[in-house]
C-alpha cells in the first residue's frame, strides 16, 4: 500500500507588528529643547520599530518607551557638566548613553556594552544620527574592558548597586561620578553598597538624588558617589 500522506502543516502566522509609537507627552516639551525633542523622538521610532524586530526591547515597552525610558534617561543630564565624558555600563540599545548624547550635544560618550547585537544596533544609531565624532562603542564587560576615566559613570537597570559600584567606579577618574538610575529601593541599595563604594573612597558624599522635579510627572531617583581615590 502507499504510505498514507501526511496532512499539511498549517503556514506559520507571520509575527504581529510592534504597537505604534506614540507622541512625546506634554512633559517632554517642558524640559527638552525642540531640537533635542525632535532627536529623542526619531530615536524611540527606531526603538519602537527596528529595536523591537530585533529583539533589543520587548512589543509591550513601545507605548511607555516615553514615560519609562526615554525621559528618565532625559533627566539624569541635570547632573551632568556641560563638555564631560559619560561612559555608560551595559547601555543596551543605548539607555542611557545615547539618549544623553542626543540630547546634549556637548558630551562625550562611551558606550560600554558586551553583546554583538546590540553593539550593531548602537552603530547604526550613530551613523544615523552622525553622532561618531563624540560618541564610541566598547564591546564587552564593564569588568573586562579598559577603564574608560570618565568624568561621569553611568548605568541604567543593570545590577544592583553593590555589584554596578564595582564594575563602574573603576572606570571613572579619581574625581569623577557615578550616578545610577535606580528605583524606589535606591536609599536600600546605597545603604548596602556602602562598603564597596568604600574601596573608591567613593562612600562619603554618595546620596540618592531626585532629577526631572521640575517638568516630570514622575521624578526619577539616581544615586550619586564620587571617586576619592
Amino acid at each position: 500500500m502507499p504510505p498514507h500522506p501526511r496532512p499539511a502543516s498549517a503556514p506559520t502566522p507571520p509575527p504581529e507588528p510592534p504597537p505604534p509609537f506614540p507622541a512625546a507627552p506634554p512633559e517632554a516639551g517642558r524640559g527638552l529643547t525642540p531640537e533635542a525633542l525632535s532627536r529623542l523622538d526619531a530615536y524611540g521610532r527606531k526603538l519602537a520599530t527596528g529595536g523591537v524586530i530585533r529583539g533589543l526591547i520587548g512589543p509591550r515597552e513601545v507605548p511607555r518607551l516615553w514615560d519609562r525610558h526615554l525621559l528618565n534617561c532625559a533627566a539624569l543630564a541635570e547632573l551632568i557638566q556641560p563638555g564631560e565624558l559619560v561612559a555608560d555600563i551595559g547601555t543596551g540599545a543605548g539607555l542611557p548613553g545615547l539618549v544623553l548624547a542626543l540630547i546634549r550635544p556637548d558630551l562625550r560618550v562611551i558606550l560600554v556594552e558586551p553583546l554583538q547585537r546590540r553593539c550593531d544596533f548602537l552603530a547604526e544609531m550613530i551613523k544615523c544620527f552622525e553622532l561618531g565624532k563624540r560618541v564610541s562603542i566598547r564591546r564587552g564587560k564593564a569588568n573586562v574592558v579598559p577603564p574608560c576615566q570618565a568624568d561621569v559613570v553611568t548605568s541604567r537597570a543593570v545590577a544592583a548597586l553593590d555589584e554596578l559600584a564595582a564594575w563602574s567606579l573603576p572606570h571613572a577618574r579619581v574625581g569623577g561620578r557615578l550616578l545610577a538610575l535606580k528605583g524606589q529601593r535606591a536609599v536600600e541599595e546605597l545603604a548596602a553598597a556602602l562598603p564597596v563604594l568604600g574601596r573608591w573612597g567613593a562612600e562619603a558624599d554618595a546620596s540618592v538624588e531626585t532629577c526631572g522635579t521640575a517638568w516630570l510627572e514622575n521624578p526619577v531617583l539616581v544615586v550619586r558617589a564620587t571617586r576619592r581615590r
